[in-house]
């Protein structure tokens, strides 16, 4: 479960927040949950859109990468008298977590946790001194690995692309300059560093580092890769009439669920200079709006949820597409030079 990467002290690096699910009524309208039907929650998180599921009548596969978090849902597991499975997985592999018979239901809640955020040692809060970690699987490279070791052009590609920072160059050649004296290894470090670089406008509502904290996390854990390969592996694990709903929480993911629904649709291929080869069938219906935010109301006591964004789609008869990453137009930040090389 995500928090807002243009954040304040409540959000993406900043303070604590209490777990309350975001969207959780729209969410339930757009799934339908009832008894007899088997939805995937593919980021359990706190268990908040599981155990309403669960209220709901329906039967529940759970994943998270987070360690912690699968340790944490044990009590909902035991409590659930077999009706909760929870798989420790990323979302990106839930078609083969999926029965052969298929799903009714897939929910994505994009991001970062508020659990993770409030745990000063899992690093992904500047409010919170802790390591420069970042890892929601708590393993691979950290952040620190990559603030310490990128090239200065790799630093800018993320922070531009990744975090949407204006002013990625200055940040980016302030941690060459700084790492050659002393290797960044907490995030109060990151941030200060950022905060002396780039500092606070007037008008500005967030903290300088926001940003950029927003980028290293995306990068460090593949988010955008994870939540492409998760919306293709919906569209193979879902029963024709199954429905996927995904709340996303900032432009880039946003971005990458309304390209896929569009492009599921349904259209003729090829060139408007050309005769049309093939209509393709579509393999998603919208369901609802185009696009669904939170209320005002919502917002004012869940701050989570003011950028939050639903979209859901339901499922047809006509086959799965090829998974072709191409449709969202994202670069390959896979292509960045090796660390430290």
């Amino acid at each position: 479960m995500a928090a807002n990467p243009g954040g304040d002290s409540t959000d993406a690096g900043g303070g604590p927040v209490r777990h309350i699910p975001v969207l959780l009524d729209e969410v339930l309208g757009a799934l339908e949950p009832s008894p007899g039907k088997l939805i995937l929650d593919g980021t359990f998180g706190a268990g908040g859109y599981a155990s309403a599921i669960l209220d709901a009548g329906a039967d529940v596969i759970a994943l998270d990468r987070d360690p912690t978090a699968i340790e944490a849902g044990q009590a909902l597991v035991a409590n659930s008298q077999g009706r909760l499975k929870l798989v420790h997985s990323q979302f990106s592999h839930l078609a083969e977590c999926a029965p052969h018979d298929g799903l009714d239901g897939v929910v994505l809640d994009i991001g970062v946790s508020s659990m993770q955020i409030d745990e000063a040692e899992r690093g992904f809060s500047f409010q919170k001194n802790g390591p420069l970690d970042m890892r929601m699987s708590a393993a691979g490279v950290s952040a620190a690995d990559v603030v310490n070791r990128a090239k200065v052009a790799d630093l800018i590609r993320i922070f531009h692309f990744l975090g949407e920072e204006s002013q990625s160059p200055r940040i980016a050649h302030a941690i060459e300059k700084r790492r050659a004296e002393k290797p960044f290894e907490t995030t109060r470090d990151l941030a200060g560093l950022i905060e002396l670089v780039t500092p606070r406008k007037m008008k500005d509502k967030i903290h300088p580092a926001t940003r950029v904290f927003q980028a290293l996390r995306i990068f460090v854990n593949d988010e955008l890769g994870e939540l492409a390969q998760a919306l293709f592996g919906a569209e193979r694990a879902l029963k024709p009439g199954g429905r996927l709903v995904v709340v996303t929480f900032h432009s880039l993911e946003d971005r990458i669920v309304k390209t896929f629904f569009s492009d599921r649709a349904g259209k003729a291929s090829g060139s408007r200079h050309l005769p049309v080869a093939h209509e393709r069938a579509a393999t998603f219906e919208r369901i609802g709006k185009p696009m669904v935010a939170a209320s005002e109301a919502e917002a004012e006591v869940n701050p989570r949820a003011r950028s939050a964004k639903l979209r859901a789609g339901l499922r047809t008869a006509a086959p799965a597409e090829a998974a072709d990453v191409s449709i969202f137009g994202l670069p390959n930040l896979a292509s960045l030079g090796k660390l430290g090389a």
